[in-house]
């Protein structure tokens, strides 16, 4: 029997995982790792110069955290005015209220690794991007 060295989405049954290493060898763009009715894990790895993409979740909040790299926090009420500006880095949490346009921006030379929790689900059970291109060309994602 081959066991798979990739993650995969054990949602909706119960879980646990050492988080910051599920964060610290994830290599893909993103991963999910926890989807429940109501909840969803993803790890991400946003390559230097990189970003996650300028989006907004009108119907819920975002929790993020980066374990390892240097980030810079964009938010605001709008595409055009994301007044909120701020470095981030090791063990820095992100609160993403929802409505509000964001975006993460690596701004290190090691790639930025990060854990995020949605409530609700924002991308499909079992969602694995391995590029930031593979999601722009997922039409499931936003």
């Amino acid at each position: 029997m081959t066991v798979s060295s990739e993650p995969t989405d054990q949602g909706p049954k119960p879980f646990v995982v050492n988080i910051e290493r599920a964060t610290l060898e994830n290599s893909n763009f993103r991963t999910t790792l926890w989807t429940g009715a109501n909840l969803q894990l993803t790890v991400m790895s946003i390559a230097p110069g990189d970003d996650i993409g300028l989006e907004v979740h009108d119907d819920h909040d975002q929790f993020l955290r980066v374990e390892s790299g240097e980030g810079r926090v964009q938010m605001g009420p709008a595409q055009d005015d994301l007044s909120f500006d701020r470095q981030v880095g090791d063990d820095d949490v992100v609160l993403v209220p929802a409505g509000s346009w964001h975006n993460i921006t690596n701004t290190g030379v090691e790639p930025l690794q990060v854990y995020s929790l949605y409530g609700p689900p924002d991308h499909v059970h079992g969602t694995v991007h391995a590029t930031k291109a593979d999601e722009a060309a997922d039409p499931t994602e936003h």
